[in-house]
């Protein structure tokens, strides 16, 4: 794989390394939302939250439609949530390392 790959990798998973960017992908998983419900799950200004889906937007993560004044988001593909699988197995044995060391 040449550079340009790896860099192309490195700014989908940028987009997504901010807390309040992965609630929002966590409460995509569950399907379509709207901005104003997304606002209210990461507790930020609207202009924060546009913010943030506009990062996962130029990354590819999520895409949009507009109906009326309302936008709603969705994942653009689904198996991002796949990451978070991974992260949480990570998570996990990160957690049962520390048990057994604490145990000595």
């Amino acid at each position: 794989m040449d550079r340009d790959a790896y860099k192309q990798k490195a700014t989908i998973i940028k987009a997504m390394a901010h807390p309040s960017r992965l609630i929002i992908i966590d409460a995509l998983a569950e399907g379509e939302k709207c901005v104003c419900e997304l606002q209210r799950l990461v507790g930020s200004d609207l202009s924060t939250v546009s913010k943030h889906l506009s990062v996962m937007k130029s990354a590819g993560i999520v895409t949009d439609r507009k109906e009326g004044l309302q936008v709603f988001y969705r994942l653009r593909v689904p198996c991002v949530l796949r990451f978070f699988e991974c992260v949480d197995a990570v998570l996990r044995a990160n957690s049962e390392e520390a048990v057994r060391a604490m145990r000595g």
